[in-house]
């Protein structure tokens, strides 16, 4: 009799997929934050990577946000984003992801030094040679860092708007959500939007559902970063379901962060009965332990998804992603045929 789990763990490891939350300085796998401590030595991040496990244990939320911009302090120059971003590319070509909206903060960088053009720079030429050398698409969010307040957010509207690099399509809102009301962020979420980007901020993760709608009705939300709240409102679940408005969903996150308190409380399997379109991210997954297929088989498990199940979960992230029609028509076809082929 074959072990099921490892089975599934063997399917999705192959499977094509998208990913729609993910953060980029997040996604700085050990031995590029080891690196990048040694290279700034006056940083309290360990260089050494067996150490890091401990340093990425978090007590809850607030002292999550402190270590991630302990993180964040270490990339201090071009030289610095370019490389974390074409590894964090890398590490997605090794877990088959086709294409991530990687969620960018250029004003984390930009006011520690870095000019504006250079850091649009850097990470479009490492977009473009991770899409020609190792076949991983990267599409931009540029999210405003909500404990920095509203001073971010008109730095992150004007470099958005005025620099408007190609890989660029969203515009999103992260950090720590309680005494951050959404509203605040609507002028900036105009602007952004009057010039094309998707909107797409957290909201209900750490706070309840009224921040949700908050992110709806404000911040003309397409996609809630999270939601985890959403299941306290039914009224909120049918409207998400009925207008096909994407959650994504962070499974491991959420428990690293003491935003649920077990995996088997998770709001995901209240999600898919209410037919809201859920979709899977990975957050922040080297500062969590996880990666985008580990949280697949975490939802294959609260969900009791087969392979079938499995694919139409990676077909919800790109239906529910930025990619231009043609793009979806072959990541889709892509994970059909995959699919196919697993089961003959």
């Amino acid at each position: 009799m074959p072990d099921t789990a490892s089975s599934l763990d063997a399917f999705i490891a192959g499977l094509p997929k998208a990913e729609l939350h993910v953060h980029h300085v997040g996604s700085a796998s050990p031995r590029i934050v080891a690196e990048l401590a040694a290279r700034h030595p006056d940083s309290r991040v360990p260089a050494d990577p067996a150490a890091l496990a401990e340093y990425f244990s978090f007590r809850d939320f607030a002292h999550f946000i402190e270590v991630y911009l302990s993180v964040v302090d270490l990339v201090r120059d071009a030289e610095d984003v370019r490389l974390l971003t074409y590894e964090v590319a890398r590490d997605m070509a090794r877990q088959n992801i086709r294409y991530a909206e990687l969620t960018v903060t250029p004003y984390s960088s930009v006011r520690r030094g870095i000019p504006d053009g250079a850091f649009v720079e850097a990470i479009e030429d490492a977009r473009k040679a991770a899409e020609s050398e190792l076949g991983v698409v990267l599409r931009w969010c540029f999210d405003i860092p909500g404990e920095a307040g509203l001073a971010s957010a008109e730095e992150t509207a004007r470099i958005a708007t005025e620099l408007q690099p190609e890989g660029l399509v969203s515009f999103g809102l992260g950090g720590p959500e309680i005494g951050v009301p959404r509203p605040q962020f609507k002028p900036y979420f105009d602007r952004a939007r009057a010039v094309g980007l998707h909107s797409v901020p957290h909201a209900g993760e750490t706070t309840g559902p009224q921040t949700i709608w908050d992110a709806l009705r404000e911040l003309g939300a397409e996609r809630i970063g999270h939601g985890t709240s959403a299941t306290q409102d039914p009224r909120l679940l049918e409207h998400l379901a009925e207008h096909r408005i994407p959650l994504e969903v962070c499974p491991t996150s959420n428990i690293a962060t003491r935003a649920v308190a077990t995996l088997d409380e998770h709001p995901v399997k209240e999600m898919a009965a209410a037919g809201v379109l859920v979709t899977v991210g990975s957050d922040d997954p080297p500062m969590f332990g996880t990666d985008l297929n580990t949280e697949y088989a975490v939802v294959a498990r609260l969900l009791r998804l087969d392979e079938g199940g499995l694919a139409q979960l990676a077909r919800n992230a790109v239906e529910a992603s930025f990619l231009d029609a043609p793009g979806k028509a072959k990541l889709t076809a892509e994970i059909d045929s995959y699919l196919a082929g697993w089961q003959h």
